[in-house]
């Protein structure tokens, strides 16, 4: 006898068209959205650090976010450091945030 994969599930509620989507919990994801809503924000090498994420993977998240959701990542803060006795490039970094 076949079973299905979907044997003894519940069938799930329709959700509206255009309503955004609800995050499953536990993803990384959802850890994502946590971090940027933290009231100092979060860096891309924080949420990479995170997921495991690249940073080329975050920064395609955050793109997402905005194109299929509606929720723009803001830029909560740029740090520059560069010039002489500084790190240069790399040591600049850019706190993201979502707005409340």
């Amino acid at each position: 006898m076949l079973r299905s994969s979907l044997a003894g599930k519940p069938p799930r509620a329709p959700r509206e068209p255009g309503a955004p989507r609800k995050p499953r919990e536990g993803t990384k994801q959802e850890t994502v959205l946590a971090m940027l809503r933290r009231a100092e924000g979060a860096t891309i090498a924080q949420i990479c650090e995170a997921t495991g994420w690249q940073q080329h993977t975050v920064r395609g998240f955050f793109a997402g976010l905005k194109k299929r959701q509606g929720i723009e990542v803001q830029v909560l803060e740029r740090v520059r450091q560069v010039g002489p006795n500084k790190e240069g490039s790399k040591g600049s970094f850019t706190i993201y945030h979502l707005p409340a």
